[in-house]
């Protein structure tokens, strides 16, 4: 039986059993998520439909019953892959949640849990994530809210996540991009222009450009607005105004924020605000 076709509508909310978290409600259509990361796990079940998205250099399908993990700070994109669209629920998990759950799960301290890249196909793992979710946004019971969430996610970390090998790189060119990212965030709301970036760490603008996108996998301009977004966060969350937050965090205008913040998180900053 063919899936109707979904609307582009998505609900970000919060809940006191998971603090710090973000979690979404959502099905798209139209949308696309243009390349962007969180700070947060995203652990995201397609509750119908399928997303296609982009994910450590590989394309990657997620149909209805599936779970495609994204790592903190790994950049990703998002858009139907059939022509219904998706409909999914999303936990934006802590890392230190995760990494404290990772330890209760082991029986001891454990590194940050590493997922390996693609789609996890495990039909009860999905069913216990979605149910979770759904009991949190009730509200109904917290008790029986609690107890599957952690449910859920201590069987997603027992059965899929694994230590993750460092790899070898040059220290030198990590000492470098890390030059011009303290560069690029030190005043958010002043122009940098690459000449700087380059001098500060030591190479051709040509040079400083092409090292800073292959080990970021953006642009300085655009790995420079992820930060933005990222740090508009909290003041959203405080109540300050779209306005005050697209100004400090170094926005042109309200119009410029707005228009990149919906790209990533699929509602505009308002709508986010007032969730």
């Amino acid at each position: 039986m063919p899936v109707s076709r979904f609307r582009d509508s998505a609900r970000y909310w919060r809940t006191p059993l998971l603090p710090g978290a973000d979690l979404l409600t959502a099905e798209y259509h139209d949308h696309e998520f243009t390349p962007h990361w969180h700070d947060a796990y995203t652990i995201p079940v397609i509750v119908a439909g399928a997303e296609g998205y982009r994910y450590r250099g590989s394309d990657y399908v997620a149909e209805a019953g599936s779970v495609p993990i994204i790592h903190p700070g790994e950049l990703h994109t998002g858009a139907k892959a059939i022509e219904a669209g998706w409909r999914y629920r999303v936990f934006y998990a802590p890392v230190d949640f995760v990494r404290s759950l990772a330890g209760e799960v082991a029986g001891q301290p454990q590194p940050l849990p590493w997922f390996e890249p693609g789609v996890i196909r495990d039909l009860d793992l999905a069913q216990r994530l979605a149910h979770a979710h759904r009991l949190l946004e009730a509200e109904a019971d917290p008790l029986a809210a609690e107890a599957a969430m952690l449910d859920a996610l201590s069987t997603l970390l027992a059965r899929y996540s694994r230590s993750q090998s460092t790899p070898q790189r040059c220290a030198g060119d990590d000492t470098r991009v890390a030059i011009m990212k303290e560069r690029l965030t030190g005043g958010l709301t002043m122009p940098v222009q690459l000449a700087e970036l380059a001098s500060a760490a030591g190479l051709s603008p040509f040079h400083a450009a092409r090292l800073f996108t292959q080990t970021t996998g953006l642009p300085p301009h655009a790995w420079r607005n992820q930060v933005r977004l990222q740090r508009s966060l909290a003041p959203l969350r405080a109540g300050v105004s779209v306005t005050e937050v697209a100004a400090a965090t170094g926005f042109t205008d309200q119009s410029h924020f707005t228009r990149h913040f919906r790209r990533v998180f699929g509602v505009p900053p308002g709508r986010w605000q007032a969730a």
